[in-house]
């Protein structure tokens, strides 16, 4: 069938952008909706069948030697084969017989009509209806489904898909390995919460070792740090850590957010047929393992030149470039479906040790799903206030106890989320450029549908929910400006800063650009690649002009530590 083939079980496999952690009030909206999932997973996987013979003009049937582009990694290609052949003659008849996406998967029953709701759907329905359609060709698809099911132990016989057939339960009630990774280590791999998110660890075997800490002896005869700097200087015996590093007041980053901060991306070459290829393909594996974030591209702890569009900047580059002692010091604790009500889950893994490690700039950004949630009800499922007030406390509490003194926190704002449907709503989904039949708006709906919206409150077409998602956003920043100017801690002072929505969009369009191009557009909702480059200079920009201390003052040796140890080992 086709590459696509795969999003299907992507869909039942991993979480939400922006919901795989608990808000503390329900559980998270994978557990709850494991059906819709699928259903969008389906959806998603015939529109890019259809599209791809459309554009392609070859044969429906041959469409499956697609599965190619996957990695052969977790036999991904396997996968595609088989989910091609339970499903794909099948799929392959309705399109043939010019039914829709929405009229396929619910013929197949992998969207489903509950009771009492609506039958939803993402393309225009049919003259006839959509369940008068869907019942002319429901008896078919279960005969041919039927029928295939029962040729799979055939196919189970091949040698490739055998261990697959005998896993791919487990394999799917597990879903994938990252989730019991130990996320508190520092790691000398990159995925899997690994060093794209927190420094490479230099001596994985001595625990001893890690980036952050103080040196040991100043690091004489070891790199105890990460920071690629250590040895003695020959002329005169003093090390080179003590003599490059000693009082220049350095320092790490971490960020504490959401998949904002996590950098949630969805390459729109997986969901764009004339874009499709094995190439478009070679980052899959990378990207589920790290979640479908990309840290190390992100706002603050970027440190890669970007694969994805535009270009990376980010707070710890800036930091580094400042005093090259801070190489390596850096912590990305975010996750999708951050918020205020479990950011104590994302600090189990804080790696900051009062007596042994170096002080912190922590940046709390949980910039939306305090009041992002896919509820019908949405106003009512979002963050109070008071409970803001909480949960904020407890956070800095626990902060308190962790981090070394001398260290600072900076509480950013919720955006104002309105300029997502002011910029799109009436925009074609990248499913809907090539036969103008799906705009952002046909696709919100959609997805509020299925009760999975990943913020009914602005991505919404009802004008009076934006404004009132706004209002209490708005709320719960005025919470964050408050403690910051009253709270006083004994390790760290506070900060408060309004997210630069508004500073980003207006740099951007000096630049020559336009605002809606600040969004990733297969979600049509978190900030983009250039969005994150030009929010990561701006908030540099404003720290270094209110509040200098924070960053350290600029190391005068970074010239004879870049000549002395080069790239000081990469990251």
């Amino acid at each position: 069938m086709a590459p696509s083939s795969v999003f299907l079980l992507l869909f039942m496999l991993l979480p939400n952008g922006l919901s795989s952690l608990s808000n503390g009030k329900q559980k998270p909206v994978y557990e709850r909706k494991r059906q819709e999932f699928t259903c969008i997973g389906c959806v998603l996987m015939v529109s890019i069948v259809e599209q791809l013979a459309q554009v392609h003009n070859f044969s429906q049937k041959k469409l499956w030697r697609l599965c190619s582009y996957l990695p052969e990694k977790m036999n991904l290609q396997g996968i595609c084969f088989l989910a091609s052949e339970i499903f794909g003659p099948t799929i392959i008849r309705m399109i043939e017989n010019k039914m829709n996406t929405d009229v396929v998967c619910h013929a197949i029953h992998l969207c489903k009509q509950k009771a009492g709701q609506p039958s939803c759907h993402l393309y225009p329905l049919p003259k006839m209806g959509l369940n008068v359609t869907m019942k002319k060709f429901e008896r078919m698809a279960a005969v041919k489904i039927l029928k295939h099911m029962h040729d799979l132990p055939g196919l189970c016989s091949l040698p490739f898909l055998k261990n697959l057939c005998e896993n791919i339960k487990s394999f799917i009630k597990h879903k994938l390995p990252y989730e019991d990774f130990d996320g508190d280590k520092f790691s000398i791999f990159p995925t899997l919460r690994g060093y794209y998110w927190r420094g490479r660890d230099c001596d994985d075997a001595d625990a001893s070792v890690y980036p952050g800490r103080r040196p040991d002896e100043w690091d004489a005869k070891l790199d105890s740090n990460c920071n690629g700097i250590w040895g003695v200087d020959p002329k005169d015996g003093i090390p080179y850590e003590q003599k490059f590093c000693n009082g220049t007041e350095s320092k790490g980053v971490i960020i504490l957010g959401d998949s904002a901060a996590a950098h949630f991306h969805i390459p729109p070459e997986w969901v764009t047929a004339s874009q499709m290829s094995k190439k478009a393909f070679s980052n899959l594996l990378e990207a589920l393992t790290n979640e479908l974030d990309w840290p190390q591209f992100s706002e603050v702890t970027g440190f890669l030149n970007s694969t994805i569009g535009g270009w990376t900047e980010s707070l710890y580059l800036q930091l580094r470039k400042r005093n090259r002692c801070n190489h390596r010091d850096y912590q990305n604790l975010s996750k999708n479906g951050g918020s205020s009500e479990n950011v104590l889950e994302l600090l189990e893994s804080l790696a900051r040790n009062q007596q042994f490690d170096k002080p912190a700039v922590v940046i709390f950004a949980m910039i939306g799903n305090d009041v992002c949630n896919g509820s019908p009800d949405t106003v009512k499922h979002m963050t109070q206030p008071k409970e803001m007030h909480t949960n904020v406390l407890q956070t800095l509490r626990y902060l308190d106890s962790y981090l070394p003194k001398g260290s600072h926190v900076i509480l950013i704002g919720l955006v104002d989320g309105r300029f997502l449907w002011d910029n799109l709503h009436d925009r074609y989904h990248p499913l809907g450029q090539l036969n103008k039949d799906v705009t952002y708006e046909q696709l919100y709906s959609f997805l509020s549908c299925l009760q999975i919206n990943p913020c009914n409150g602005w991505l919404s077409s009802n004008s009076t929910l934006r404004n009132l998602t706004s209002e209490r956003a708005s709320q719960l920043s005025s919470v964050l400006k408050e403690i910051a100017k009253i709270e006083k801690y004994t390790n760290f002072d506070v900060f408060y800063m309004d997210y630069p929505i508004k500073e980003i969009a207006e740099m951007w369009q000096k630049m020559g650009g336009e605002t809606w191009q600040l969004i990733e557009p297969v979600d049509g909702f978190h900030p983009n690649q250039i969005a994150s480059a030009l929010g990561a200079r701006i908030v540099w920009e404003k720290i270094l002009h209110k509040w200098p201390h924070v960053l350290g003052k600029e190391n005068p040796f970074n010239s004879e530590i870049a000549m002395i140890f080069k790239d000081q080992g990469g990251h």
